[in-house]
């Protein structure tokens, strides 16, 4: 079984193993799907735009005649060099066209499947995974680790530096979507041209606003009781497309994070010192409400909502037609219980 792991993704993706001949990219993150899936091409090919080096196929055309696949595959390249497939799976099965090619792999292409959101138990995951000459890629949604490593990337290529607190406040307001996490940095770093550094308030101006009902207005609204308020944002965050299981994994790292400093209010610190120590992890505009939030809820309360968010967390990510309604109800058990303590 080949799944790499995803402290050896981004070793993997620039330089594949030559014997992986088909490499299967699929998850949730669609953006992070595609620059994978380009980062692979690129490392098959000596020239990604060379139509004899690179051929796209759409996968429910092959599907309808599977040996079209291998005919590509087992081409001999025109002019020598490599040869690669880039394929993109629809709604259709593709295993039959992927099988003789797994069982006999071609001596000089590759086949990279770009894929959406696939169970484990899917049959095109399941196939690539057993196959010795397979392996699969699986997508999720930026961590913290990952979003830092990025910002630091854009940031040097814009021959530009960052303020500590600007850092921690993109941290926070990025990360659903690795294509726009990429559009978001780029956008500032333009706006940020000719200053040589990026301070908190360019990050406020150009990405705070696109990302505040996650980061901020939601999470706030849940944890400070406000329940009317709470339904009517979440409303118009589904209705903006904002991805639900990004949304419960946010509310998540806040719950963590509270539960952290709460273990600090309980050795006999205030509150508010406590908040102001926690430094960029809490935007300066939003301590006095995580100070509230802080005294309200106890320990135990706070085991609760870790509890109770970690499985919406996993119950959206099984369940994706239901993840809005699943994300929907956590959040507004938190803002039932943080209403009541206020009275």
């Amino acid at each position: 079984m080949t799944t790499i792991e995803r402290r050896s993704v981004d070793a993997f993706v620039r330089k594949p193993d030559a014997h992986f001949v088909v490499i299967l990219v699929y998850g949730p993150d669609t953006g992070l799907v595609s620059e994978r899936v380009r980062a692979l091409v690129a490392a098959s090919v000596d020239d990604a735009e060379d139509p004899f080096q690179l051929v796209r196929l759409d996968g429910d055309e092959v599907s309808g005649d599977p040996a079209r696949l291998a005919d590509e595959a087992f081409t001999i390249p025109l002019f020598g060099g490599r040869r690669a497939v880039r394929l993109r799976a629809g709604s259709r099965n593709l295993v039959p066209a992927l099988e003789p090619i797994l069982a006999d792999p071609p001596p000089a292409c590759r086949v990279v499947i770009e894929a959406g959101d696939l169970k484990k138990s899917n049959p095109l995951v399941s196939l690539v995974e057993k196959s010795r000459a397979g392996a699969a890629i699986a997508c999720f949604s930026d961590e913290s680790g990952n979003i830092g490593q990025i910002i630091a990337e854009e940031v040097a290529s814009a021959g530009l530096t960052i303020a500590p607190e600007a850092r921690d406040m993109l941290a926070g307001l990025l990360g659903g979507d690795r294509l726009a996490t990429r559009s978001e940095l780029r956008k500032l770093t333009l706006y940020a041209h000719g200053a040589g550094r990026i301070e908190p308030q360019d990050v406020e101006a150009v990405v705070g606003d696109a990302s505040a009902l996650v980061t901020d207005e939601i999470i706030d609204a849940a944890f400070s009781g406000r329940t009317e308020a709470l339904d009517a944002i979440l409303a118009k965050a589904w209705s903006e497309g904002v991805n639900a299981s990004v949304l419960a994994g946010t509310a998540l790292r806040h719950a963590l994070l509270l539960h952290r400093l709460r273990g600090e209010v309980e050795k006999g610190r205030p509150a508010a010192g406590v908040v102001d120590s926690a430094g960029g992890q809490i935007y300066f505009r939003r301590k006095a409400g995580v100070t509230a939030q802080l005294t309200a809820l106890g320990m135990e309360r706070l085991d609760r909502i870790v509890a109770e968010l970690s499985d919406a967390v996993l119950e959206a990510r099984r369940n994706a037609m239901l993840a809005e309604a699943l994300v929907s109800r956590a959040l507004m058990r938190i803002a039932l219980v943080a209403r009541a303590r206020r009275r």
